[in-house]
């Protein structure tokens, strides 16, 4: 039985940091923000330091209200963030592009006769969502400089020294080959990227390299994006187990086990995790805008912040007729419409801010059941049931919302912090090789179970008003 591990999740609006026992649970816990800054023309940043003295400030006090020592380290990530950095001092060459930003959209545009070819190399889409679009973008217009990666490889290596990224966040550039796991130089070639030095591809778990950020000496044994964290943590392990985070963004990844599964619902292919030299696969359909969309309602002061979602919303029984399209910073999976913008429409001047909040609510669930449905058609069957977690689950009017819309039990985790808690299950596994996945991971218990309670033919009608929403969306003007 190993001590006490420190997970660690940086996220785009903040670091949760777990000291997890294995026969205790969370036994310390911190949280440091993170500001990311929204710019015009659709473009997103961070201090990249900002987001080093994140981890390192939510894991030495997670560490402090633990008040006993770690026995190792895991850490997941944003997934697509990128920045250039001085691999030799590690000091950043630009701030972090962040995953929701869209500068690289004409890059995108270029390589369009390639994305077909460049889909089925890397299961991924041709969009400045992944990390590829916007390193070929830095090294036009920033910086032909240093290194240029996703931000894990740098936060690993002031952590530690070392130059690596798990296969998982590598599979989220679009120059990682999906059936090989390895660097593709044809996608390289494609993003003008041939000569850059990349970071060496490791699994999930298993010492990386040792760390005196939060304390003595301990190793980094575990590292995995944040969406494939929190599948685990899910305990979606098996072929068609499938879970959703909402965070920022809101994330439906369904486990498709020992191999790719590349469909046509416009879903992502990708790696879930790699052990022990062997990768495990699942689709992944992507919402970029949830929390993030409640944070712009919220600076619009129509609320206070997520909190006021359900004493608000219940205000009013219904929308009211009002369909809203969060789509603020383009459209994911299954429609790929980044250059697509929000709407509301069914306004009236009997509107309130009620019927906003249970619109906001149906429009971010709407999305994740075009999620789980063409999750479904690709796997060859439907979805039985939807587990999920993040911090916007503690919302009950979306997650009533969801179930009656997805016509499925949607199971809520107990802890909404399922991505520390992969990061820590992955921690452990690279402490100890020989213990069982399954052990590893958190024994699944349910904090709330949301039935469907809306009627089919009113959930029906609800859909259809949000697709033709969708539908006569206008373009994003040049």
């Amino acid at each position: 039985m190993t001590g006490p591990v420190l997970a660690v999740d940086q996220g785009t609006s903040g670091t949760k940091a777990l000291v997890i026992c294995p026969e205790r649970g969370v036994i310390g816990s911190a949280r440091s923000p993170v500001r990311p800054r929204h710019l015009p023309d659709g473009r997103v940043e961070v201090d990249p330091e900002e987001l080093l003295g994140s981890v390192v400030d939510a894991g030495r006090r997670a560490v402090a209200a633990a008040g006993e020592p770690i026995a190792a380290v895991g850490l997941s990530n944003q997934g697509e963030t990128v920045l250039a950095w001085d691999p030799a001092t590690g000091t950043p060459l630009t701030d972090a592009v962040v995953w929701q930003d869209r500068r690289a959209a004409g890059i995108c545009s270029e390589l369009a006769p390639h994305a077909d070819r460049l889909r089925e190399l890397t299961g991924l889409p041709l969009d400045p969502y992944f990390a590829a679009p916007k390193m070929a973008w830095i090294r036009r217009h920033l910086t032909r400089e240093g290194v240029v990666t996703t931000s894990d490889a740098w936060l690993v290596h002031r952590l530690t020294g070392e130059f690596v990224t798990d296969a998982a966040t590598a599979g989220r550039t679009q120059l990682l080959d999906l059936d090989r796991v390895a660097w593709s130089p044809e996608a390289l070639e494609t993003y003008g990227l041939s000569g850059e030095r990349l970071p060496r591809v490791v699994d999930a778990a298993g010492p990386v390299g040792g760390t005196r950020a939060f304390g003595p000496d301990v190793p980094l044994t575990g590292l995995l994006v944040d969406q494939q964290a929190a599948l685990l943590a899910q305990g979606a392990v098996e072929p068609g187990a499938a879970k959703c985070t909402y965070g920022t963004g809101a994330f439906l990844l369904a486990q498709t086990g020992d191999r790719p599964r590349r469909g046509g619902s416009g879903l992502v292919s990708c790696v879930a995790w790699r052990l022990a030299g062997r990768a495990s696969y699942c689709l992944d359909g992507q919402v970029y805008t949830a929390a993030s969309a409640v944070r712009w309602l919220t600076d619009l002061g129509v609320i206070g912040g997520a909190a006021d979602l359900d004493r608000v919303g219940a205000t009013v029984p219904d929308a009211g007729g009002v369909t809203f399209v969060p789509a603020l910073a383009g459209l994911a999976a299954p429609w790929w419409r980044g250059d697509a913008r929000g709407s509301v429409t069914g306004l009236g001047l009997d509107t309130t801010a009620g019927h906003l909040v249970r619109a906001l609510c149906e429009g971010i669930a709407a999305q994740v059941v075009e999620l789980a449905a063409a999750a479904g058609a690709d796997l060859g069957a439907p979805l039985t049931s939807l587990r999920v977690d993040g911090g916007l689950t503690r919302s009950a009017l979306l997650m009533q919302t969801q179930a009656d819309l997805l016509r499925l039990p949607v199971e809520v985790a107990e802890s909404p912090d399922a991505t520390a808690l992969g990061a820590g299950a992955l921690a452990r596994l690279g402490l100890d090789p020989r213990l069982p996945l399954r052990e590893a991971v958190p024994r699944w218990r349910p904090s709330a179970v949301y039935e469907p309670r809306l009627g089919a033919d009113r959930a029906a009608e609800r859909m259809a008003a949000f697709r033709a929403a969708v539908d006569a969306l206008p373009e994003r003007a040049p």
